[in-house]
């Protein structure tokens, strides 16, 4: 059913333009990034999300618009992103060859909680989905499929599983999802963000801590290093954390992983495809009034894609040698636009669910008589135990063993 499934794409944190009382608020272009580190200071100050908030809208007027096309960026917040532009466009080459059916990029508050936003994508994907299969007959069976950057997997995951999204959904096709988070978030809020280059410099600390979306990035694994032994961050101390962010944060992962756990077909739905080989910040130790960031977890360096690492990478308690999951060279920013990656994405959105029949033993039973004069004719009688009989050939042997 691959040339008829709706595909949904959703970017990753950052990765949707922003519009507040009709004017564009986030939307800077590559050649506007370096521009942005001055002028963001303001414009993102005024995007704060208000203290409590929790999966509510602050209902301040700001609308996603559309996917990134190209390089973004919020100096010293995640990582920068290199756009959906590529992406979009080997889509869209599928969908007019007739290969997949229509493709759909959805546009999110990268602002707000997870699931707020997984409970919006009910609202945009459930009619789209009922037009698609009424504009043709052949459609009538499509399902979604969706294509995750990022952040997107894990709103996408909690649709599937709290949002009654399995039901409707064939494929989750994650690039980077960090499924059980990444120590880069613990640093930026707790350490804060304060960047600069030369003399254009901005503290968007207060920016980065209002945002839900990013604690529901910080690592459900353990990742505080401490005394010899690692911790939880809901089991030790961490300075600058706000409590109650931090203990919705946990619950968001445990919630989601628990849900998935109780349904075995979303694992077998699911594709995931991880950087690996690149320096990656896995664990944490508390430094004075910070966290100092560490490349390694325990005695192991398992790298990752230079913002999750590969502990963060690999979700439904699976081991770190699973096979389950493709592994492409390359960083996070760069994934969702990585030659390798959109091959592996392609592959998976056009094999299709159909088990090839093997070949199989068959139960035979001959009768023949035990004696027949010369010159008779040879009955044989041949009984085979199948709903469909194959075709059979019959070849008598002398005793000698000669045909």
């Amino acid at each position: 059913m691959a040339g008829t499934d709706l595909v949904v794409v959703l970017p990753g944190i950052m990765g949707s333009t922003l519009r507040k009382n009709h004017n564009l608020v986030w939307a800077p272009s590559a050649g506007a990034v370096l521009h942005a580190v001055f002028t963001l200071g303001r414009s993102l100050t005024e995007l704060r999300v208000p203290a409590g908030i929790g999966d509510a809208h602050p209902d301040d007027g700001v609308q996603p618009v559309d996917l990134m096309p190209d390089l973004h960026a919020i100096p010293g917040i995640w990582t920068p992103i290199k756009g959906y532009d590529q992406l979009l466009r080997r889509l869209r080459s599928l969908q007019r060859s007739g290969k997949i059916g229509e493709v759909l990029p959805v546009a999110y508050d990268w602002r707000l909680s997870n699931r707020y936003n997984a409970t919006r994508l009910g609202t945009i994907v459930h009619p789209a989905l009922e037009r698609w299969r009424a504009s043709s007959p052949d459609r009538a069976a499509a399902q979604l499929v969706f294509v995750c950057h990022s952040m997107g997997g894990l709103i996408a995951r909690w649709y599937l599983e709290k949002c009654g999204g399995a039901e409707l959904t064939r494929k989750l096709i994650t690039l980077g999802t960090p499924y059980r988070g990444a120590a880069k978030a613990v640093e930026q809020l707790v350490n804060g963000v304060r960047k600069g280059i030369g003399p254009l410099s901005v503290d968007l600390t207060e920016f980065a801590r209002s945002l839900p979306s990013l604690h529901q990035l910080l690592p459900s694994y353990a990742c505080i290093e401490d005394a010899g032994s690692l911790h939880r961050l809901d089991e030790i101390p961490v300075p600058e954390l706000n409590t109650a962010m931090l203990t919705d944060a946990m619950a968001f992962h445990v919630d989601l992983a628990a849900a998935e756990a109780a349904r075995p077909t979303s694992l077998t739905m699911t594709h995931a495809i991880a950087g690996v080989r690149q320096p990656t910040w896995t664990s944490l130790r508390i430094t004075g009034g910070g966290v100092a960031a560490l490349d390694t977890i325990g005695a192991d360096n398992d790298f990752g894609d230079g913002t999750v690492p590969l502990t963060g990478a690999i979700g439904h308690d699976l081991p770190m040698d699973t096979n389950t999951v493709r592994r492409i060279v390359d960083q996070h920013g760069n994934l969702q636009a990585n030659p390798c990656a959109l091959d592996e994405l392609e592959e998976i959105l056009l094999t299709t669910p159909v088990r090839r029949r093997a070949a199989a033993t068959v139960a035979v039973r001959v009768g023949v008589p035990d004696v027949i004069l010369d010159g008779e004719s040879l009955p044989v009688v041949v009984d085979i135990e199948a709903d469909r009989p194959p075709a059979v050939r019959i070849q008598i042997v002398a005793e000698t063993g000669a045909g």
